[in-house]
């Protein structure tokens, strides 16, 4: 046991010092300062069955303060709750950009989840606008005023192809409170984002929920064709982003970025456990690219992670395992002190830190459910629609 705690500590040494300080909540958007001609830009938005958030989310969009030209193009996915009708009223009643609302038909054979309504909304802002870039943003993100025009700035002071922000999700339930922040900090482990944002650097990925496009880097890479099969298509996208390069860059690939937003929240309520564990599980199996022995190693490694460090602590003090109780504690310490940086950045107590091995082990058990749901049979599962395993 000692020897296990022993190895637990080192994993938490290599993670505060080795992964990419990804425990820091400091990666915002870039310097920026205006561009002497402000591109244009095409807004689409996917929505599938989203009339209960649209009111909080979609007059954000429309009451953009972006100096260029700027459309939104809300994609209706075969909603049966009244989306469109809704977008339109809400455009009609608020005002704002242009509104285009549009229906693409039933997906196409290999499409998955947003991605079809994506390409719809693609290839119709294309037509209608040209735009130099594209704004892909979720039907349940709001976004301030000055967002666009930020986003845009950022990525022609610093010539990205990609512009990533990591909504603001919600934490009003105490099921929130609990799930979310550890959402955001896992996931920043596994893409630390100081290695996102390194040029060269293999490490891809982008939050879903807002992805400023330049439109010739999407159709370098294909997109959104050449991801049409993909379950995550965010960190999908963005590794075919960075992977397809551009003319004078060489070996380089496209440049992208991912930070936390300052600007951009979602407005979706998560109010019972079934809803996170949803949300976590959809998608979390094909994380590991639904390899069971990824998936053996993953359990693992998070077992020694998270689980170790209290119960070396508790077994320790109870046996009278002094030794043990000290790797344990230190373990746990290290632990809750790079998760303190995403609790306040959520507004989150710092006493709840402690309790990250619990929600490590819902998370844990949520990517074994992925599991067996896949291997039962379920595939891919997008508002509703299910489609066939790979």
């Amino acid at each position: 046991m000692e020897w296990i705690g022993a190895g637990s500590l080192l994993a938490w040494v290599w993670l505060l010092l080795g992964q990419g300080f990804f425990w820091r909540t400091d990666v915002r958007l870039p310097d920026r300062r205006d561009p002497e001609r402000w591109p244009s830009v095409a807004v689409v938005v996917p929505a599938r069955d989203e009339a209960a958030v649209l009111p909080d989310s979609l007059p954000s969009l429309l009451g953009q303060k972006y100096p260029g030209r700027a459309e939104v193009f809300l994609v209706d996915d075969g909603s049966t709750d009244g989306t469109g009708a809704l977008a339109r009223e809400l455009a009609a009643a608020r005002g704002g950009l242009p509104l285009t609302v549009s229906a693409p038909g039933a997906p196409g054979p290999g499409w998955t989840g947003k991605l079809w309504a994506l390409r719809h909304g693609i290839a119709l802002a294309r037509e209608r606008v040209g735009p130099e870039y594209l704004l892909l943003t979720d039907a349940d993100i709001a976004h301030e005023p000055d967002s666009l025009r930020e986003l845009v700035a950022a990525a022609r002071s610093a010539d990205l192809d990609l512009v990533s922000q990591m909504a603001r999700l919600r934490v009003e339930t105490r099921w929130e409170r609990l799930i979310v922040p550890a959402f955001v900090y896992f996931f920043g482990q596994l893409y630390p984002f100081r290695w996102v944002n390194r040029p060269g650097a293999r490490t891809a990925a982008a939050a879903g929920g807002c992805v400023l496009l330049r439109r010739e880097a999407a159709e370098r890479a294909g997109i959104p064709e050449t991801i049409r099969h993909a379950v995550i298509d965010d960190v999908t996208l963005a590794r075919a982003v960075k992977r397809a390069g551009r003319a004078g860059r060489g070996a380089a690939g496209g440049r992208i970025w991912l930070g936390l937003a300052d600007r951009v929240a979602s407005v979706r309520p998560y109010p019972r456990p079934a809803d996170l564990w949803r949300m976590v599980s959809r998608s979390a199996y094909a994380q590991l690219r639904h390899q069971p022995l990824l998936l053996l190693g993953t359990v693992l490694g998070l077992a020694l992670v998270y689980l170790v460090p209290p119960v070396a602590l508790v077994a320790g003090a109870a046996g009278g395992g002094a030794a043990l109780a000290a790797l344990g504690g230190a373990a746990w310490a290290v632990m809750c002190g790079t998760y303190l940086p995403m609790l306040r950045h959520y507004g989150q107590p710092w006493w709840t830190a402690p309790l990250l091995p619990f929600t490590a082990l819902l998370y844990l058990l949520m990517t074994v459910d992925s599991a067996v749901q896949h291997h039962r049979g379920r595939g891919a599962a997008w508002k509703g629609r299910t489609y066939p395993k790979p």
